[in-house]
């Protein structure tokens, strides 16, 4: 079987061997084959769109025959696959084959089967370069010849019909997306037409349309077609046209700011988030069944049932059977909601995974959890993406992550029934209960090979009773049979026996899972066990291999190998990125084996080494990020602890992006252990990066621990750096008066133990806090008197701090000369020191000053070095503050475009990270603009 594809005078001509995207046919060396009656083409067809995957008997009777068929139904349909078989006869490796419980039809090349699956995977590869995309969707499109499934008439075929013509529209959809963004809108006009007479209500069509004629030169036809959309869909649906098409709109007002594609706004990253696909899987096929009946009424369903019954593989299988209905991207998230150690992964951390995977830039993510969730919802309202969200606490754990339209789907698991999750959004479930038995010997069979399972069939059905019908029971016993060389599988059911614990899990006295865990821990070496158990009460949720490393004070090479090990006993997984995790019952089982057989000095030591990393490593990344802030001595690492060198800046960055749970997990179990030195210099550690990320409520939390165990330290110095670290937090959450109590603690602190630096570093922080109160006055006061301070310390970066505060807040009360004085001489010792972040708010300084003193030209400039300056360095609080800044010289200028832009771009990121009275301040000056 072969694909090919011949280009002449613009026409594309595709053999292939069945054809669906348009009358079901089929060709055998290019000579058409006599397919028989409609019925016995059915039956081609209801094999074909599952081509490679086997079709259960009944299915195959309902597709071709209807719900309500008849028994003697069956007997019609093999015959008609007897009949095709000869048909097929000389398709050169194409046939129908018998499997378990029903039909396949296989080919014997990797090469697509039918039309239908070459246009899915020309689709699936249409990403990236958008000449190529334009090039493949089109490629993919040529092959539909008109409607699908013509000559095969019934229920399931219509539905089948509609829902093909929803992937063919999808890929239209596409296509024009990229032909768009390559600025050639006017070859589509005349099509987009078309499709929005089609499709009037359809908000991306008429986005598209708009975009193409404006492209084509026809800018008030685009804005006329707006406003009939505009007109409809307010007297048909009461509602306004969303906030895509608005801009598009603004921006079509505002013609010269209209790039290629702008439609879609800037062009989003498409996350590929799936776990591999479970492999092998079988069985299952009455829940896939039900998952695809749930799925098409409803936006939400939910596979429930006990730990270790296989949902996250049935979630992922069917996942990646269903990719191609998902252009937009799939999610994936472990929310972790019956972890063994309690860290549950909360819904706002999971919306803050899904705005990094959506490409959402850090500095415009919102600061209040609510309005993090509020963006990841109008990011995915208009998108066709899936969503898997696994092992689910309850419903509350969900809520916040469902998307508001219904152009998702949301596949989520849990071993809770979650009944509000039905009642309340409409959620269908499948409820999942053990294999079969058939199911059971299959999976056996699959994992251990054909001969293995028939020739030791008796056992086989013993190690099926044994394992109750778990998935990962079988998957383990299967990989045990693999990695023993000489065990048997009499042995093996024999060992089970003996060694059968009670029900670990929910009470099932049905599966035994604690039986198949201690015989694979049996089975392991002593360093195996020993790693196993420490794995279990390693903070967070999954370990990289340099933190192993630590944990187990081996080497990497060694841990390595031993972590291999337990991967291959089916103990621990490896994700994408490589970091090792377990299923929350192998967790709990390896938590019991750690205390029942590593002494308590073992796994103290263990403990103080992997925090020891965490901590180390994170300080190192801490001093590559910001190697001006005042540095804390820590203690040297335990002997076998390796902390992880990183090389610069942006690899600390990746480093502490890939570890924040860890280490959030770390500072707690230093917290229960009473390691209060760890404690509050994790928290010190982190503050950089918290601030960098936004993450202001994990410094409200590591702060507070901290602040808590410094208090019980000899040193007050901790205890100040603690007051003055929750006040400048509170601070930028808008808490003024605990923001102002922190840090008056921290300044009498300081003053009472002499502590000079930490009193210029506390006055600058009471200098920011009264600011946002407004009174000026009082913050330049706190200002000069850090000034003095900085001065007495002999630090020139410090001092370059203090007299920006000092220009800045003169600035403020009109001080204009004394301003520019202390900031041009801030500035001058943040270039002699390579400060580029304290040189970017000088500028910003600068800029404010010139434009008060009424040289906007020379404020315009300043604003713009300190903009390029803060982009990269990636630091969008400063960024909005610049742009804010930088549209006040532009409109003085009359340059009312360039202000427009300025400040439209800062009202998005206000907006973004919930800066309510900052997006208020600069709507108002937008409004002046477009009032003239």
């Amino acid at each position: 079987m072969s694909w090919s594809g011949e280009r002449g005078e613009g026409a594309l001509r595709v053999a292939v061997v069945v054809r669906l995207l348009g009358e079901v046919s089929s060709e055998v060396d290019g000579q058409p084959v006599d397919l028989g009656t409609p019925k016995q083409r059915c039956v081609l067809a209801a094999l074909a769109v599952d081509a490679g995957r086997v079709v259960p008997m009944d299915r195959l009777v309902e597709r071709v025959s209807g719900a309500d068929a008849a028994h003697r139904s069956r007997a019609t349909v093999q015959s008609y696959i007897s009949r095709l078989r000869q048909a097929l006869a000389g398709a050169g490796g194409v046939s129908i084959v018998r499997r378990s419980g029903g039909y396949a039809l296989v080919a014997d090349t990797a090469e697509p089967v039918t039309d239908l699956h070459r246009f899915r995977d020309l689709c699936a590869r249409a990403r990236g370069d958008d000449v190529q995309a334009v090039r493949v969707w089109t490629e993919a499109l040529a092959l539909w010849r008109g409607q699908p499934l013509t000559g095969v008439e019934g229920e399931w075929a219509e539905a089948e019909r509609d829902r093909l013509a929803q992937e063919r529209l999808a890929a239209e959809h596409d296509l024009a997306d990229a032909v768009l963004r390559l600025g050639k809108g006017g070859q589509l006009v005349n099509e987009l037409s078309a499709r929005s007479a089609r499709q009037p209500l359809d908000e991306r069509v008429t986005g598209q349309y708009m975009l193409a004629l404006h492209q084509a030169g026809r800018t008030v036809d685009a804005l006329d077609v707006y406003r009939r959309v505009r007109a409809r869909l307010v007297e048909e649906l009461g509602t306004e046209p969303g906030a895509a098409l608005q801009d598009l709109h603004q921006r079509l007002l505002n013609s010269d700011s209209v790039p290629a594609g702008a439609s879609q706004g800037p062009r989003a990253l498409v996350p590929r988030q799936l776990l591999m696909a479970p492999t092998p899987f079988v069985g299952r096929e009455d829940e896939l069944a039900a998952l695809d009946a749930a799925l098409n009424t409803s936006a939400v369903a939910a596979i429930v049932g006990s730990g270790g019954i296989g949902k996250s593989w049935l979630a992922l299988h069917w996942a990646h059977r269903h990719a191609h209905r998902f252009p937009d991207g799939q999610l994936h998230v472990d929310l972790r909601g019956f972890s063994a150690d309690g860290d549950v992964l909360s819904a706002a951390s999971a919306v803050r995974g899904f705005l990094d995977a959506l490409g959402v830039e850090p500095g415009r993510i919102p600061v209040e959890p609510h309005a993090q969730a509020a963006l990841f919802r109008s990011l995915v309202a208009d998108k066709r993406m899936l969503l898997v969200l696994d092992n689910a606490a309850d419903t509350a754990h969900v809520t916040p992550l469902l998307p508001g339209g219904g152009s998702c789907a949301v596949l989520v698991t849990s071993r809770n029934r979650l009944p509000g999750l039905v009642t309340g959004h409409g959620a269908r479930h499948v409820v999942l209960d053990v294999l079969g038995d058939t199911e059971s010997r299959d999976l056996l069979g699959a994992r251990l090979g054909t001969a293995q399972a028939e020739a030791e069939r008796a056992a086989v059905k013993d190690l099926v009773e044994l394992c109750g019908g778990y998935p990962l029971a079988l998957s383990i016993i299967a990989g045990r049979a693999h990695t023993g060389p000489g065990s048997s599988l009499p042995a093996l059911a024999a060992e089970l026996r003996e060694s059968l614990l009670d029900v670990l899990d929910e009470g099932d006295p049905a599966a035994s899972l604690p039986a198949v865990l201690s015989l694979s821990y049996n089975a392991l070496t002593a360093a195996q066990r020993a790693l196993f158990g420490l794995l279990a009460i390693a903070p967070g949720p999954g370990i990289g291999l340099p933190a192993a490393a630590s944990l187990t004070g081996l080497s990497q090479a060694r841990t390595r190998t031993v972590l291999r090990g337990l991967e291959q006993a089916s103990l621990i997984s490896q994700d994408a990125l490589g970091r090792y995790g377990m299923h929350d019952l192998i967790r709990r089982y390896a938590d019991d084996a750690a205390h029942r057989d590593l002494a308590e000095q073992q796994r103290e030591s263990a403990l103080r080494r992997v925090i020891g990393f965490y901590l180390h490593t994170a300080h190192a990344a801490d001093r590559l990020v910001y190697p001006h802030r005042v540095d804390v001595l820590l203690d040297p690492p335990a002997q076998g602890c390796s902390p992880q060198p990183l090389p610069d800046s942006a690899a600390a960055v990746v480093w502490f992006d890939a570890e924040h749970l860890c280490l959030l997990a770390a500072q707690h179990v230093a917290a229960e252990l009473g390691w209060r030195q760890a404690v509050w210099q994790l928290a010190w550690s982190l503050s950089t990066f918290h601030q960098l990320r936004g993450h202001h409520h994990d410094q409200v939390r590591t702060w507070q621990a901290a602040l808590v165990a410094s208090e019980l330290l000899p040193d007050p110095a901790a205890t100040v750096l603690g007051h003055r670290q929750l006040g400048l937090v509170h601070a930028e959450l808008g808490r003024r008066e605990q923001a102002l109590d922190h840090l008056l603690r921290a300044l009498a602190l300081a003053e009472q133990h002499h502590d000079v630096t930490a009193q210029a570093h506390t006055h600058t922080a009471l200098a920011r806090a009264y600011e946002q109160q407004g009174d000026d006055r009082r913050a330049l006061e706190h200002s000069v008197r850090s000034l003095e301070l900085c001065r007495v310390l002999g630090n020139p970066v410090w001092e370059a701090g203090a007299l920006n505060g000092v220009g800045w807040y003169a600035a403020r009360l009109g001080e204009h000369d004394r301003a520019r004085e202390h900031c041009q001489a801030a500035l001058a010792f943040y270039r002699a020191h390579d400060d580029p972040s304290g040189e970017a708010g000088v500028l910003d300084s600068l800029g404010y000053i010139a434009h008060l003193a009424g040289d906007h030209a020379q404020a315009v400039d300043h604003y713009r070095r300190s903009l390029a300056l803060q982009r990269e360095l990636i630091y969008d609080y400063a960024i909005a503050e610049a742009l804010a800044g930088l549209g006040a010289p532009h409109a003085a200028l009359g340059q009312f475009d360039e202000a427009r832009a300025a400040w439209q771009e800062a009202l998005e990121i206000y907006q973004q990270q919930g800066r309510t009275e900052e997006a208020q301040r600069i709507q108002e000056r937008l409004d002046s603009l477009d009032r003239g």
